[in-house]
């Protein structure tokens, strides 16, 4: 697209141009091409991955979040009715400050006690999704085989759509975030993950998709992806590193330019960097290393 820029003194002159003794005077009309600039910040970060600094001095780190060019973020911390030590308002407004916005908040202390109250506290800190981080009301297990889960896939569920039903009267929405063991067989034989993706209410429930712990599993994305087309509203984007290790994005072996590809398909609408541990590797560091990355992937 072009412009036409006529400058203050050039539209004076051609005035005065125009109004003595009647002699025409030409001039110059600049053309100015309209660059197309790519924004600077683009992408989220779960703030898990900066869960010591966010802990000392959040706002400081959350600033350092902007400046390493990420557009929003995942809240990883609720207690008391605040996030990070700041009411729902005030962290929103003070992300606001630095240009970014919480997208979605894992929220694994929820209960059907206190449900209602976190369901009001995300949504007034201008939080759109509400995140199921693990199994959640005591059905997590963890221990030397590694996490798990007690109960049955369908008590699981029950939850989800309760809590989902809750999450869409309130004008929010629900997900449930994955590690490696939804994938695996049960003791009965139950793979939790296509348990909850068949039975849900997709109209409540729908999934975070967190692409480590999926090839983790040793799962293909993309055949969720196909059966289950449109269900996974986000993606947690972390690499896996020779040692089966977290790693930051782009480093490690997993093919995210094969999984982007599918992103329509998958239905994902956003995405976040995520590194739960960062080995040696300073998590500031590592979150700058990881937006290179998706740069280079593709990522917008």
């Amino acid at each position: 697209m072009k412009k036409i820029t006529l400058n203050l003194s050039l539209l004076l002159l051609l005035g005065i141009g125009f109004s003595s003794c009647g002699t025409k005077t030409e001039e110059t009309v600049e053309v100015v091409e309209e660059a197309v600039v790519e924004p600077s910040s683009f992408g989220g970060l779960a703030l898990y991955t900066v869960r010591d600094s966010m802990a000392s001095d959040p706002k400081a780190t959350l600033q350092a979040v902007a400046e390493a060019g990420y557009a929003y973020v995942e809240a990883a911390n609720y207690e008391d009715g605040k996030f990070y030590g700041m009411t729902p308002a005030e962290f929103k407004a003070y992300l606001e400050s630095l240009g970014m916005t919480a997208k979605s908040a894992h929220m694994g202390m929820v209960t059907m006690e206190n449900a209602d109250q976190l369901i009001a506290d995300v949504k007034a800190a201008g939080i759109e999704y509400f995140v199921i981080p693990v199994p959640p009301m005591g059905m997590f297990t963890f221990g030397k085989d590694g996490m798990g889960m007690k109960g049955t896939a369908d008590e699981l569920v029950a939850i989800m759509d309760t809590l989902g039903e809750k999450c869409n009267s309130a004008g929010i929405k629900l997900l449930y975030h994955n590690h490696d063991f939804e994938f695996k067989p049960m003791a009965d034989g139950t793979i939790i993950e296509d348990i909850l993706l068949e039975k849900c209410n997709p109209e409540f429930v729908n999934f975070q998709m967190d692409l480590f712990w999926v090839t983790k599993a040793e799962v293909d994305p993309l055949t969720y992806f196909e059966k289950y087309p449109g269900r996974f509203k986000a993606w947690h984007v972390k690499d896996m590193n020779a040692e089966g290790n977290f790693a930051p994005v782009n480093t490690g072996s997993i093919d995210f330019k094969r999984i982007l590809a599918e992103k329509e398909k998958s239905g994902m609408e956003f995405y976040l960097v995520e590194q739960d541990q960062t080995f040696g590797l300073d998590p500031m560091e590592a979150i700058k290393i990881s937006h290179d990355g998706l740069k280079e992937i593709g990522f917008k």
